[in-house]
């Protein structure tokens, strides 16, 4: 059943060696050898399963799905297996919702009873899956079954209508995802959750089957929920929301969740975001989010450089997040910082404080459509917001900011002439 490899060591035999078999794999698992069929109308779910659970039984091992569609409801992966998709291999995701299991899981914040995702880690050390292979979640049944619903009740909540994950990684250490692509998932794509030492590489995640006529709602890219030393490197996002959102809890008592950590440490560096909410994106559901940089990145599409969603309900601090060297060739905003109401409940509570502090966007260059908006709910504190050695050509050059303490615009170009604040 299973191929003991042979000749130089691979990365994952030398990790083996180095760390032992929690971590890494010197055998592999080819799925069809535990009677997973390419093209079969049928899932493949059991027949993968299998194989994953004879590589951990084994002592750790490498599943393999070769070249080839393969189709399957939620996997789960072991202890001490990696998985590897093969080029031209694609493990395409069920268009039947109960092929994937509910169950108590991490989502929107909270904890709940709600469907996993395609491929599951829970509580795992030196997870490791790699490409170039391909996980198409099957999108387009499950986006259509919720504008469906919304057309119904067009205040219908994202959770009502249950769209599976592509990736849910639930409190694991040293994880490396690398060379994937994903495409079509039915909800979020990569979903970290309390998670440490994490390096996502090479990725690309995209909607190839959304249209104007057919929106992948909910669709992020890459989600941060309570997670700590995280770097996305090498990606190519673009979706129908956040491109990457840092995640937490949210309402009156969420900086008193224990469940939910701050998100801090975050490094993305070298990416291209085309469409989306924003490259980075906070605030849907998040409290504290702390030092996180943004380098070397390109924006060529429509996505907005810094979102900040300031929810009336939830105490927020964000503090310490710096862009720098940023090109721009696309026609979004660089900034959508503002209230956000959406589902929004106090609970009889008094409204929280928000802040945002120590907020740097430096050395941009290139064209977009406009600088955005920079503005809190009444109350909120935004301060120490610095734009410096910026020169863009911008389609709308209206820029108006609420109150901020130590606004700093130093050496801000736009459309070849400096840049001055209009009077308060």
């Amino acid at each position: 059943m299973c191929r003991l490899k042979t000749g130089l060591l691979s990365w994952s035999a030398a990790l083996l060696l180095a760390t032992g078999p929690a971590t890494g794999a010197e055998h592999e698992f080819p799925v069809t050898d535990f009677g997973a069929v390419a093209g079969a109308a049928a899932v493949n779910t059991p027949a993968i399963q299998r194989a994953i659970d004879t590589a951990a039984r084994a002592g750790g091992g490498t599943v393999v799905i070769p070249a080839g569609v393969f189709r399957s409801g939620s996997l789960f992966l072991r202890q001490g297996v990696a998985l590897h998709l093969a080029a031209g291999a694609v493990l395409q995701g069920s268009e039947n919702i109960e092929d994937y299991p509910r169950q108590l899981t991490r989502i929107e914040g909270h904890s709940e009873p709600w469907r996993m995702a395609l491929v599951n880690a829970s509580g795992l050390v030196g997870l490791r899956l790699s490409g170039p292979g391909r996980l198409d979640g099957s999108g387009p049944v499950y986006w259509r079954a919720f504008w469906q619903r919304r057309k119904e009740n067009p205040r219908c909540t994202n959770l009502e209508v249950e769209r599976p994950r592509l990736l849910f990684i639930d409190r694991c250490r040293d994880v490396r995802i690398e060379g994937l692509e994903l495409q079509d998932s039915g909800f979020w794509n990569v979903h970290l959750y309390h998670c440490r030492d994490v390096l996502l590489a090479g990725l690309r995640i995209t909607l190839p089957s959304a249209s104007a006529v057919l929106r992948g709602p909910s669709t992020d890219g890459i989600d941060v929920d309570s997670s700590q030393d995280v770097t996305i490197r090498r990606c190519y996002i673009s979706t129908g929301d956040d491109d990457i959102a840092l995640k937490g809890s949210k309402g009156p008592e969420a900086d008193q969740d224990a469940s939910s950590p701050p998100v801090e440490n975050i490094l993305v560096e070298d990416c291209e975001i085309g469409d989306g909410g924003g490259l980075i994106t906070c605030g849907s559901e998040a409290t504290i989010v702390r030092h996180v940089t943004v380098r070397g990145c390109v924006m060529s599409g429509r996505a907005t450089l810094l979102t900040l969603k300031l929810r009336p309900d939830t105490p927020q601090h964000y503090a310490d997040i710096t862009f720098d060297g940023i090109r721009l060739a696309g026609a979004g905003r660089l900034l959508n910082v503002a209230p956000w109401t959406q589902f929004f409940d106090l609970r009889g509570r008094p409204a929280p404080a928000r802040t945002v502090e120590r907020i740097t966007l430096r050395n941009i260059t290139g064209s977009y459509r406009a600088l955005g908006t920079l503005r809190g709910n009444p109350g909120d504190t935004l301060r120490d917001i610095t734009l410096e050695n910026i020169d863009v050509t911008l389609t709308e050059e209206k820029f108006t900011p609420g109150p901020v303490e130590n606004l700093i615009l130093k050496n801000v170009r736009v459309n070849g002439r400096p840049f001055v604040l209009p009077p308060p």
